[in-house]
């Protein structure tokens, strides 16, 4: 047990400490870009990319939450970053809680659909992490902590939709139709309505040193990535762009550390297809409009906040195995023949260009073992309590999980600690959409998504 830190300013003992750091992790240009249906490669670098860490430690307790500037982190790129973090700074991997953003402008270490890995970057990204938190560790010092949330829901759009009759969503695996189409780019005149609800909450946790300077600010938001720029740039989209307004309304010093995380926005995002012109469309212009939202909404709320000097610190952990959705023979032995009969060097966004990028999933998913581990982990921080998933979830998860859990300031990471893929409620994985076609991003038995919040609610008692 780590000998407990002393505060010779007040000349007293405290038992909870904080310390924040971030490390640039951006990529060079050139480097591979993803995830996409394509690769493409960075021409452009528009704000730099962070791994950010925040520590706590109470009575010799250790306890890091990761947020890295990725789209997608496979599990064991996860534990080789784990491993390397508990060797250098003592911390049990079963304490940290490491997770991507989500960004599509940042390099491709997940090589999923037809991206491909970049290798060099690949290689160099868990050493950065590693010395994130590190350094947060050696700047732990007296700290207090404040939670809360705030409800913004007109950035907020469910891509799925229901669509008009007539209308066929072709599903590239099953080669029938969907009953739900996602992101209906050109059909916009055949929808019907959105075909699930959206979680409007903005959580956060901010963190303060005893003497009030400003150490870090988390925060947690149900979308996917803005996605108002060119394919071939590196940004943090509007995680990054939060994290700098956050610090500017803020007025907190250099040592300040913003975050904003992923939550259950599997099926959200902003793309208005039903109110084209209701943003502005100029490059990053979307990007900044929200982030400013999101940050001054968050900026006043912490006005009515109440802050704890000793917050409890308490995390519990579970892994489990889950089946893993493959082909059957039939279906692996047409998606052979199909990439037999044709070829990707002129392949383009199109329903046949889809049907061969699914043909390759089949075969490559075919290789995976017939069960998948899936990590789910329960934090408590003072009267804050954060679920850490591993994988996309919908917003009805995240819903449902705060019904689940009243009278607490609660909310959802995803993209946490393992891989995966999408994991939809069962019903709408047999509604169909892209979230729900089999392949490398989409992988695990109907009822996962339905385990593992049963999983996680299990946890969260706990620690109550």
């Amino acid at each position: 047990m780590d000998t407990l830190l002393q505060d010779n300013n007040l000349g007293d003992t405290h038992t909870f400490y904080a310390g924040a750091s971030q490390v640039d992790i951006t990529p060079p240009l050139g480097t591979i870009i993803g995830v996409d249906f394509f690769s493409h490669y960075a021409r452009f670098i528009h704000d730099p990319l962070f791994a950010k860490a925040l520590v706590f430690e109470k009575e010799g307790f250790k306890l890091a939450i990761v947020i890295v500037d990725i789209c997608i982190m496979p599990s064991e790129l996860m534990s080789e970053i784990k491993s390397g973090i508990e060797k250098k700074t003592g911390i049990s991997p079963q304490n940290i809680m490491l997770s991507s953003t989500h960004t599509h402008g940042a390099a491709d270490v997940a090589g999923l659909l037809s991206g491909a890995v970049d290798i060099a970057y690949r290689m160099k990204l868990p050493g950065l992490i590693v010395k994130a938190v590190d350094h947060a560790a050696k700047k732990l010092k007296p700290a207090k902590i404040a939670s809360g949330s705030v409800d913004v829901p007109e950035h907020l759009l469910c891509r799925r939709y229901l669509m008009e009759e007539g209308y066929i969503a072709l599903n590239p695996v099953t080669g029938k139709p969907d009953q739900v189409k996602t992101n209906p780019f050109g059909a916009e005149h055949l929808i019907k309505e959105h075909a699930a609800p959206t979680d409007p909450g903005v959580g956060f946790l901010a963190v303060k040193g005893i003497d009030d300077s400003w150490i870090a600010l988390l925060g947690n938001y149900s979308m996917h990535y803005v996605g108002d720029w060119h394919v071939d740039t590196i940004t943090a989209d509007y995680y990054g762009e939060f994290s700098r307004q956050i610090q500017q309304k803020l007025n907190a010093d250099d040592d300040f550390v913003g975050m904003m995380s992923y939550g259950t926005g599997g099926d959200v995002n902003i793309w208005d297809f039903m109110h084209p012109d209701r943003y502005p469309k100029e490059q990053f212009a979307k990007t900044k409009l929200i982030a400013g939202d999101l940050s001054e909404k968050v900026f006043k709320a912490l006005n009515k906040v109440q802050w704890e000097n000793d917050p409890s610190l308490i995390v519990q952990n579970t892994e489990f195995e889950l089946s893993v959705r493959k082909p059957s023979v039939d279906d692996l032995n047409a998606s052979k023949k199909k990439l037999t009969e044709n070829d990707f060097d002129n392949l383009e966004i199109n329903s046949e260009g889809m049907l061969m990028i699914y043909a390759r999933e089949q075969i490559l998913l075919n290789e995976y073992p017939d069960t998948s581990i899936s990590a789910i982990q329960a934090i408590k921080i003072g009267k804050l309590i954060i679920g850490a998933l591993g994988g996309e979830f919908f917003s009805e998860t995240g819903l449902l999980l705060k019904k689940s859990i009243p009278g607490n300031n609660y909310f959802t990471i995803c993209l946490a600690n393992t891989y995966g893929g999408y994991i939809p409620p069962a019903h709408e994985l047999e509604r169909g959409g892209y979230e729900t076609w089999r392949a490398r991003s989409s992988f695990l038995e109907s009822s996962a998504e339905y385990k593992i919040r049963k999983e996680l609610l299990e946890l969260i008692q706990n620690v109550i």
